[in-house]
């Protein structure tokens, strides 16, 4: 599989790039063209590993002439190969977003000059993260990934953006320590943590300490994902950010940290003994979620609600444990992926283009900016799953698989899965009837770039309608200057392309399904790693 024998590119493209920005830290305009340049490439290769994967089954790389279970290994089946293809498309995506805000902010030769060096090894490492065959390059991988993160949720030093910075950094060193003390633990008790070795060798412990090591393993990274009762963190943390990078880590992190459960789940402790447990995790998820999304009026805010109300639908058919379960998660994955960001994104543009993203203080945008309200609308009903969006086939799969199951417990997630879905459409409503439908007078608390805007007929705000700081951002620019093309334009990308997960639903439940069968097959994966017969 001459494709996969690239898989190091993946990560060893992003680092590379990020050097030579960094040593073109004074020179925007390279800076951009590097980057995108390297994503852009990195993206071509990935798609070349997907498209390949289908055919060629699991393959492994071993890096360095070390092999497997003493070398770094990165294993390419269609599971990873599908997150690196979405993850690269959406990083892209996001990074043009991100530069075009420098381009027309004039801030480029700011504090921002550093996001592109930085932003490229967070991309290294969540490739990484997906690629890796052994734990503790998973966890090599995790702190390239959260060392970013601290620096680009903490750009421009405001006070808000350190007090969730320090929050975050608390709760991501806590969730990396449980790691690196569950990798100790495993290999005191095994001798190696290359997974496809330890797949085999777990089934020799101890069934107790297999449980002690299982549940270790799930908590850290059930922080690192979101779940609940582990989720209080990220509300806080993400809507303070810059909206490219609250985008790039709605869309990725918590995703980086459902990968490897699924992993975990598939790979070194198959079978059923914590699935009922995992049920309950999923339904709290969903349902807590989703209620604290209904009690926000800052979109940012909500929408990072629903971002941990949606991790539950992932961990939902990961409970389920079985090919159409795990296959219809993998799918979920791909489209909230891509929907979340979209949406982070559409929020990035109503800031801009009301002056706010408090929807208290916000009205009338679809009329001021039709486009902008077409960009929120599709990928809103997309999250709530409204037929015949992806959201509603990734949903649909999912009860149908908990159906297939037929228990008590599967049928009450059934039942939470479809009351979070009716809640989730209803908080979008709500956003798009204060926020696009009304008019500007009738907001609790109007925004005086609106008022401003409703009163000249030209959707902008000028300096005799506008005072103080308003009048500083905002005064003599037109709606082109507002609402980019260098930002719409990649925003409308990212919608299409969950328009297009529905488009292209057969051929990737397909892909999905195979890949569930990989992973809960195992064999597949271990015999890539460790050779054939190595699967007792």
């Amino acid at each position: 599989m001459i494709a996969a024998d690239l898989a190091p590119l993946a990560v060893v493209l992003p680092f590379l790039g990020a050097a030579v920005t960094f040593i073109l830290i004074r020179h925007a305009r390279a800076q951009r063209a590097v980057s995108i340049t390297t994503l852009s490439v990195t993206l071509l290769i990935e798609v070349g590993m997907l498209l390949a994967a289908p055919g060629a089954g699991t393959h492994a790389v071993t890096l360095g002439g070390w092999q497997p279970p003493f070398g770094i290994v990165l294993v390419v089946d269609q599971f990873s190969a599908l997150m690196l293809v979405v993850s690269s498309a959406v990083s892209l995506a996001v990074l043009i977003y991100a530069a075009g805000q420098g381009m027309t902010d004039g801030d480029e030769e700011g504090p921002v000059s550093i996001f592109h060096p930085t932003y490229l090894i967070l991309v290294a490492g969540v490739s990484n993260a997906f690629l890796t065959g052994d734990l503790f390059n998973l966890y090599v991988g995790f702190e390239i990934l959260l060392t970013s993160s601290y620096v680009l949720m903490t750009l421009g030093g405001t006070a808000p953006r350190i007090r969730a910075g320090v929050t975050y950094v608390v709760v991501s060193v806590v969730s990396s320590m449980l790691f690196l003390i569950a990798i100790a633990m495993i290999y005191g008790a095994t001798g190696t943590i290359t997974m496809a070795d330890l797949a085999v060798r777990l089934e020799d412990v101890d069934p107790a300490t297999q449980m002690v090591l299982h549940l270790m393993l799930l908590v850290a990274f059930g922080i690192k994902a979101a779940v609940f009762p582990l989720s209080f963190w990220l509300p806080d943390s993400y809507p303070t950010a810059p909206a490219p990078v609250t985008a790039v880590f709605a869309g990725l992190l918590t995703k980086v940290g459902v990968y490897a459960m699924v992993r975990v789940e598939t790979l070194l402790f198959p079978g059923d003994r914590i699935n009922s447990l995992l049920m309950v995790v999923a339904l709290l998820t969903m349902v807590v979620g989703i209620l604290g999304a209904l009690a926000q009026s800052d979109i940012k805010r909500l929408l990072s609600f629903t971002l941990v109300s949606h991790i539950g639908y992932m961990v939902f058919g990961l409970a389920i444990s079985t090919r159409l379960g795990l296959g219809a998660a993998v799918y979920y994955v791909a489209h909230h992926i891509t929907v979340q960001t979209s949406l982070f994104l559409v929020t990035g543009l109503i800031e801009r283009r009301g002056g706010t993203a408090n929807v208290d203080r916000l009205g009338g945008l679809a009329k001021l900016s039709p486009l902008l309200g077409v960009l929120f609308f599709l990928p809103a009903m997309n999250l709530a799953g409204i037929p015949p969006f992806s959201g509603f086939l990734g949903k649909l799969g999912l009860i149908q698989a908990g159906i297939e199951l037929g228990t008590p417990l599967a049928y009450v997630l059934v039942a939470g899965g479809v009351v979070t879905s009716l809640l989730t459409l209803l908080v979008m409503a709500r956003v798009w009837n204060r926020a696009f439908w009304r008019s500007p007078a009738d907001a609790e608390d109007p925004d005086p770039i609106l008022l401003a805007s409703t009163a000249d007929g030209s959707g902008v705000g000028t300096s005799h309608h506008v005072t103080g700081e308003d009048t500083g951002r905002f005064a003599g620019k037109d709606p082109v200057t507002l609402l980019p093309g260098t930002m719409t334009g990649p925003t409308i990308g990212l919608v299409a392309l969950g328009l297009a997960l529905t488009l292209l639903a057969g051929p990737l439940f397909t892909l999905s399904d195979d890949a569930a069968s990989e992973m809960l097959d195992r064999t597949p994966y271990i015999e890539a790693v460790l050779g054939e017969g190595a699967d007792r």
